[in-house]
């Protein structure tokens, strides 16, 4: 487990340095800066020593990348797709389609964050190539984000993963020497499994992640970068509450990239609260991480369990039933809670009137945006 970009940023440019046959990145997020400059020199240079690059990226997610990265991109040395590509390049066009026009398919976006090279090392995780994760002597900078780092036979299941969505959009398939591990005892190593959501076609995330809440005795302790939950979700947290459970929340404080979500989920405070949640809003950075550990059960990868990410998005995790792994988490998580601001029901009671005006009017635009479209995957 590699905690922030100071960790996960030169893991992964080791990792594509010594690749020797291919390299496959699935990326929702890639904007131009030093980050992408530094990650497409060094995919340049692989492919220039003869490694497969194959680069799989949300069309939306790479708007911010300006048109000399996308010549480097697209100098025919990398294997470039873009998933379901915009026609209108515009923000205006784009709601305009999906608003008025009804062309909900716009909506469907690739939220993966996958890097996989020679079949034998993967990383899987919520981040993107840009500055965003990088630190600095700035203490608001560098967003707080988690990624797994992972070698054995479940990479080969990741391949498969990423095999599935280059044949969506590619002109020509992938064909890729995948190497099947031996399945054998690791002294370090954790029963692990990958989970995946596919645009509300496989709910494999949903179902794995809500069965766990249901049935967790000890603890259930959810980390979100945006915090829109289904009904079922939050009646769930809840109920395990009610039972004696301890259900804690880490949520993005006031350092945020959405605060609109940020006042549209704290609508569901005072119910939470009202039934035992305990709610933490981390306070030095923004929070990218999306984590789930239900007793010594863990759940990371890219999905926010959000409405877009349970019911438009591609995503991508890794359910890990481990002990020893699930401490790991647990010290992660005690970390997070201890430089976060708890919310309590006597100083969520007394929150200024422009909050509340505030997070009612958030709210609101919510619960219209998911009716929207709920009408538009009909």
């Amino acid at each position: 487990m590699l905690l922030d970009g100071s960790s996960f940023f030169p893991e992964i440019s080791s990792a594509i340095e010594s690749a020797q046959s291919y390299i496959c990145i699935e990326l929702y997020l890639m904007r131009s800066g030093k980050v992408a400059d530094n990650f497409i020199r060094l995919l340049n240079r692989a492919a220039e020593r003869g490694v497969e690059v194959y680069l799989l990226l949300d069309d939306y997610g790479s708007l911010g990348l300006n048109d000399a990265d996308r010549e480097q991109l697209e100098n025919g040395k990398i294997n470039l797709v873009f998933y379901n590509p915009l026609r209108p390049r515009s923000n205006l066009r784009i709601l305009y389609r999906i608003l008025w026009r009804k062309v909900g398919y716009d909506l469907h976006r690739d939220h993966r964050k996958l890097v996989l090279v020679d079949g034998r090392v993967a990383f899987i995780g919520g981040f993107g190539f840009t500055d965003d994760f990088l630190p600095s002597n700035n203490e608001a900078s560098g967003w707080r984000e988690n990624v797994l780092k992972i070698e054995g036979e479940i990479v080969t299941d990741l391949n498969k993963l990423f095999t599935q969505a280059w044949s969506r959009y590619s002109s020509f398939p992938i064909n890729l020497f995948i190497p099947t591990p031996r399945v054998e005892h690791h002294e370090k190593g954790c029963r692990a499994r990958v989970a995946y959501s596919e645009g509300g076609i496989n709910d494999d995330i949903k179902r794995q992640s809500l069965n766990r809440i249901t049935n967790a005795k000890s603890h259930i302790w959810l980390c979100t970068a945006y915090f829109l939950p289904s009904w079922r979700y939050l009646r769930r947290l809840r109920h395990a509450a009610r039972n004696g459970v301890e259900v804690r929340l880490l949520l993005p404080g006031p350092l945020t990239d959405h605060p609109v979500v940020r006042y549209a989920g704290q609508r569901h405070y005072s119910r939470l609260l009202r039934n035992g949640v305990r709610i933490f809003e981390y306070q030095p950075r923004v929070l990218h991480a999306k984590s789930l550990l239900c007793d010594d059960w863990g759940f990371l990868g890219s999905n926010n369990f959000d409405h877009w990410g349970l019911n438009w998005n591609l995503e991508a995790n890794i359910e890990i039933d481990d002990v020893v792994f699930s401490h790991r988490v647990r010290g992660m998580f005690e970390s997070d809670f201890q430089q976060s601001i708890e919310i309590t029901r006597d100083n969520w009671r007394h929150r200024g009137w422009f909050h509340r005006v505030t997070e009612n009017i958030m709210g609101r635009v919510d619960k219209w945006v998911i009716l929207i479209t709920n009408r538009l995957r009909r």
